[in-house]
């Protein structure tokens, strides 16, 4: 476990840097309050996930290696993406296989960290003061489920903020059509199931979707604005920092 004050290294995923910023401020803000020190290197850049799930492995490498020398003295780092910690973590040992820095990688693989998992599991917090009024349901990432097999812990943390109403999907979880290049390569499948997935939301009577990685969150707030939904779709981070509270 964590003791306090201990150094954390935040690794930003593509999408939140380039579309997203809220989200990495937000979970700062939230380590920050469970008594952690943050940091953040700006050398950093992908994972290299997108190169390796398209097969250009060299290039997937050549990346991976520059994510390796930023975080090679990182005692622990966490990201708001499921998606992108399963591929260091998951991956990197495959994509490394034969090479000088596999020992490097399989190392660094045990130190990082999806948010809700380094919060419960690692830290040992599940309360952070966070208020949020409204009815929502948790989305949670393929990724973060089948990789990581986190999902207890966002919903641990969920249960703890005040005032929110956490419903709960019969037959969870399900996919909303992401799945990375997918849903460019299979766009029509892949916002079908987004439509679906928030009609299911609605038919709940949901008025807000939360989930814990920023692949999914763009896939439902482009269909959810389409068809002109008024579902609210925040990152877990968000919620418990508390910088989307309504009064």
């Amino acid at each position: 476990m964590a003791t306090a004050m201990q150094s954390v290294a935040l690794f930003i995923p593509c999408l939140v840097d380039q579309l997203y910023p809220e989200i990495g401020l937000s979970m700062a803000q939230v380590l920050r309050r469970a008594g952690l020190q943050v940091t953040y290197d700006s050398r950093q850049t992908c994972c290299g996930q997108p190169a390796f799930n398209t097969g250009y492995h060299a290039e997937a490498r050549r990346v991976a290696e520059h994510f390796i020398e930023v975080f090679r003295q990182a005692q622990v780092i966490v990201a708001p993406s499921g998606s992108c910690v399963a591929m260091v973590r998951n991956f990197f040992p495959e994509l490394f296989a034969g090479h000088r820095r596999e020992a490097e990688a399989r190392a660094l693989g045990k130190r990082v960290f999806e948010f809700s998992e380094f919060l419960v599991k690692q830290a040992g917090v599940t309360k952070l003061g966070a208020r949020y009024p409204r009815k929502a349901v948790f989305h949670n990432s393929c990724h973060s489920l089948r990789e990581l097999h986190v999902q207890a812990e966002p919903l641990a943390l969920l249960r703890e903020v005040a005032e929110l109403q956490l419903l709960e999907l019969p037959g969870e979880p399900v996919c909303c059509g992401f799945g990375g290049l997918f849903s460019l390569k299979f766009a029509a499948i892949a916002n079908r199931m987004a439509d679906s997935r928030l009609a299911q939301f609605e038919a709940l009577g949901a008025e807000a979707v939360i989930s814990n990685d920023p692949g999914c969150l763009m896939q439902m707030r482009q269909e959810a604005r389409m068809k002109g939904s008024t579902l609210e779709i925040l990152h877990l981070a968000e919620v418990l920092a508390g910088t989307v509270v309504r009064s």
